[in-house]
């Protein structure tokens, strides 16, 4: 590596900070700010980098461009290939048609109907082809060589790495006083480019990367292990099963340690930052701070950067992460009564949970069930409480009430 005072990559800090003259005026300069009401939750001293404020909600915007604008004017005519089942996509799509480059994106065959249309959105071809992002990459390999289009890989590029490590360099100069970064992982692409401009600006930082516990691929590769990787994740966007080649270097030579997350936290992570921080994380983009919560111990006290990489998630799954995130707050509970069927009852436990101060949000009546006595109903009753204390209180004045009630577990 040119600098010297880091070995030899695939990238160099010259190629991070050449990439970062090449996105002022289409890339934005995303925030680095406080979170204090993060910091009051994890005990760490927290700051926010905000990626989730690119056009397409991600940090691929910086990669993508940069790749495009490295090309010649014949493969800029010829055309670009990706294969990405979302934020890769959208990316690439969204760049390639404000520079006129024709764009194809290969993607699972089962990609969500609003990923697909999204890609499509930005003027991209998409094809749908394979099972997993594996097989869509052989689609993608054919497809390049038959029509001599371009592969613009999401994260095993240098310009690739070279574009997302950008994103350091704004937030070490908003924040130099920077302790500590966590970085999610996937395939390597950001923390690898991130990496490389961190140490280069200051050598006493410490990175540490993230990663879903269901795909601890990079994690296994630094070892010299074979990755067990499978299963569903809300972190789909770095549920990764091989890093890139080039990226696994880097990241052990510079990266502390890679910290293994897991379903609760990342779901816990993504209701912060809607709840507190008021702004959208996609599962890959709360995994920093999903690994604060699994260890905070590690970072209590430290000035601790956060990359929050992307914010397209679902509305249907986040809806539902904030009800379970609710449930565990002890702030929604869902109770059971066994009670008479006779004209009134109904009326009069809605009555003792408003005097109790519970909100009323689900109720479900029914007679029939074999386990119900045959002049009884069993009744399900979801409420909004405030705590765990109010919780009880609840509970304990329908008890005296001579209404027996149980608690069910969500």
């Amino acid at each position: 590596m040119e600098d010297g005072s880091q070995q030899e990559f695939a990238v160099s800090y010259r190629d991070v900070f050449e990439a970062s003259k090449l996105i002022p005026g289409v890339i934005l300069r995303t925030p680095t700010l406080p979170a204090p009401k993060l910091s009051a939750l994890t005990g760490a001293d927290v700051y926010v980098k905000y990626e989730n404020l690119q056009v397409t909600a991600s940090f691929k915007d910086r990669g993508a461009l940069v790749k495009l604008l490295s090309l010649s004017a014949e493969e800029r005519r010829q055309g670009v290939i990706a294969m990405s089942a979302g934020n890769h996509a959208q990316a690439v799509a969204y760049h390639a048609q404000r520079l006129g480059v024709p764009a194809t994106i290969v993607m699972p065959e089962r990609t969500p109907i609003i990923k697909v249309a999204n890609t499509e959105g930005y003027g991209a071809r998409v094809v749908l082809a394979g099972e997993t992002l594996a097989e869509s990459r052989e689609t993608a390999v054919r497809i390049s060589e038959a029509e001599q289009l371009v592969l613009v890989h999401p994260y095993d590029d240098a310009r690739v790495i070279a574009g997302q490590g950008t994103l350091a360099l704004e937030m070490l100069a908003d924040e130099p006083e920077l302790d500590c970064v966590v970085i999610p992982i996937g395939g390597g692409g950001m923390i690898a480019g991130c990496a490389i401009a961190l140490k280069q600006l200051k050598p006493s930082i410490e990175i540490f990367g993230v990663e879903s516990a269901h795909y601890p691929s990079m994690s296994a590769a630094v070892r010299g292990d074979a990755a067990v990787c499978g299963g569903q994740t809300l972190a789909e966007g770095i549920a990764v099963k091989a890093p890139g080649l080039l990226c696994i270097p880097i990241v052990k030579a510079l990266v502390s340690d890679i910290i293994l997350v897991d379903e609760t936290a990342i779901e816990r992570a993504i209701s912060a930052f809607l709840g507190l921080q008021k702004t959208m994380a996609e599962g890959a983009g709360a995994a920093g701070l999903a690994a604060l919560l699994t260890q905070p111990e590690r970072f209590a006290g430290r000035k601790v950067g956060l990359v929050l990489c992307g914010g397209n998630i679902d509305s249907r799954v986040l809806a539902s992460i904030m009800i379970r995130d609710l449930e565990r707050q002890d702030k929604i509970i869902s109770l059971r009564l066994v009670i008479d069927d006779k004209p009134g009852m109904l009326g009069a436990i809605a009555v003792q949970l408003g005097a109790s101060g519970a909100n009323i949000l689900e109720v479900m009546h029914r007679r029939t069930l074999l386990n119900v006595p045959a002049k009884g109903a069993i009744l399900d009753v979801v409420v909004e409480v405030k705590n765990a204390d109010h919780a009880r209180e609840v509970m304990n004045a329908l008890e005296a009430a001579g209404h027996p009630v149980m608690r069910i577990d969500a």
